[in-house]
């Protein structure tokens, strides 16, 4: 680097570079940041339907335990 001390408008030129970086990495960080909110929200709503579905089709269809199956079969039998 350069040891030399710098005149006014050279550090003034510095710190407008240095700003102007800062701003577009600043742009960029929150153009990811929403990015991945609108994959998280997605992802969210994709599974949140997905749960949804299962528990209407759970509700539809009980699971039957041992005690309806073997009561059901042998309610068949005698008729």
């Amino acid at each position: 680097m350069n040891d030399e001390p710098k005149s006014p408008a050279e550090m003034k030129e510095i710190r407008l570079h240095r700003k102007r970086t800062q701003e577009v990495e600043g742009i960029k960080a929150m153009a990811e940041i929403a990015a991945s909110d609108i994959a998280i929200r997605k992802r969210t709503e994709k599974l949140r339907a997905l749960r949804l579905a299962k528990e209407a089709e759970d509700l539809a269809n009980p699971p039957r335990t041992e005690g309806q199956a073997q009561s059901e079969s042998q309610s068949g039998e005698e008729g």
